[in-house]
């Protein structure tokens, strides 16, 4: 499904420091741009026509990637490069990263980003990446703001920053978080999820935030999906679950496992309320016309002990055809169609775990290690030694490769 070197190129990006030249009240990594990046064009995306959902997805993977490659150039420096020597670049990146992802679908993966990076094509989609990577580094910008008042060519950088807001106005969307509409609020939602540091009750290197690991698990599932097949709609939907799996911790915080389980109804509690600040402080800021189907990707539905009540389950297999919500126990090979809209969410909680696993072990394998990461490591190699496979994707033989990679013998 996915290489030990590509998962290792990914989680780079959580140790990629950005304005790192700039005092900063907080350290500000590429991983959480990046995901805040994606929730960004997520919904840019949906308020304009004709906008091929796939293409923002890999898009943004091509971009994503490509960035972590080039991360020692400063981004005024880079677009100056690509500017003049733009070939030369794209093959050079292209050469880093192909050992990584040659085998992905025969090959397949690898000429989609080779075309993505050395054509024009899809300039709607590139334009609406290209916005929300303003949008999310303009976000980090107002933070630097605050610190660096003192420094000489600071109003420049400011004056530079909002300049750029007019090159993305003919997008319906940009125009709406510009005028601090509903949209812009949950955007600077999604951004607190930053703040928020996943294993925050012990020392871990990378260090990884809330927001970061949703993009994490999104990439899982994007890979997950390309290896069972998935249909556009499908994977479109598996990838924007998992991006937006951990949202309503915006509101609540991240509450650890052994918390929530440890006491007896405590995790009915916090469901309940969780459900409620998502009803009041999330699904209004949503447009309308897209509430309905973003309720769908959060898990959201009908059907409590039969009480009529909605509740939250994002890691639930089901469909939406007709905008109507069917649970579904087993495989959903049969609903592979675009008009199901189905959401592999067994499988979402796989990548889930897989990326907790992935955060224990490399600081594990960094030498950071403390009995919390350990139990974790071993308690999700164990479930995934009783759970192995998912449709026929082994996420076992991930685990084991991983710990041959990281010498893990624990």
């Amino acid at each position: 499904m996915i290489s030990i070197n590509l998962i290792e190129h990914i989680f780079k990006a959580a140790s990629i420091s950005r304005w790192n030249d700039y005092p900063r009240m907080t350290n500000l990594v590429e991983l959480d741009k990046q995901a805040h990046k994606f929730i960004i064009a997520y919904f840019i995306a949906k308020m304009e026509q004709d906008v091929n959902m796939r293409v923002i997805i890999e898009g943004g993977i091509f971009e994503f990637l490509s960035r972590v490659v080039v991360t020692d150039i400063r981004p005024d420096v880079y677009h100056e490069i690509l500017r003049q020597k733009k070939d030369e670049m794209n093959k050079w990146v292209l050469n880093k990263i192909e050992p990584m992802i040659g085998h992905i679908e025969n090959g397949e993966f690898l000429k989609r980003f080779e075309e993505y990076l050395k054509t024009n094509s899809y300039p709607k989609e590139k334009l609406i990446l290209k916005a929300a990577s303003y949008f999310a580094t303009k976000w980090e910008f107002n933070i630097v703001y605050q610190t660096s008042s003192f420094l000489n060519d600071i109003e420049e950088i400011k004056n530079k920053v909002e300049e750029e807001l007019e090159d993305y106005y003919e997008l319906i969307g940009v125009r709406k978080i510009a005028l601090n509409q509903k949209i812009a609020k949950i955007i600077e939602l999604s951004g607190r999820l930053r703040f928020q540091k996943r294993w925050a009750q012990t020392p871990r290197i990378p260090e990884t935030a809330v927001l970061g690991h949703m993009l994490v698990v999104a990439i899982l599932g994007y890979f997950y999906s390309l290896e069972i097949k998935a249909c556009n709609k499908r994977l479109e939907n598996n990838f924007y679950c998992a991006l937006f799996h951990d949202l309503p911790e915006s509101l609540t915080r991240d509450i650890i496992s052994p918390v929530k389980y440890g006491v007896d109804g405590l995790h009915t509690i916090i469901n309940d309320y969780e459900m409620k600040l998502i009803n009041e402080r999330i699904l209004p800021l949503i447009p309308e016309n897209l509430r309905a189907e973003f309720a769908y990707i959060l898990g959201i539905r009908e059907g409590r002990d039969n009480e009529g009540a909605f509740v939250k389950n994002e890691f639930e297999n089901r469909t939406y055809k007709n905008k109507i919500v069917e649970l579904c126990s087993g495989s959903l090979a049969s609903f592979n169609q675009d008009e199901f809209g189905a959401i592999d969410g067994k499988a979402l909680k796989h990548c889930d775990k897989l990326a907790a696993f992935i955060e224990a072990g490399l600081s594990i394998s960094y030498g950071v290690r403390s009995k919390e990461l350990e139990d974790g490591f071993k308690d999700m190699f164990d479930f995934f030694k009783q759970n192995k496979s998912i449709d026929g994707v082994n996420f076992l033989t991930i685990c084991e490769e991983f710990k041959q990679y990281f010498s893990l013998n624990i």
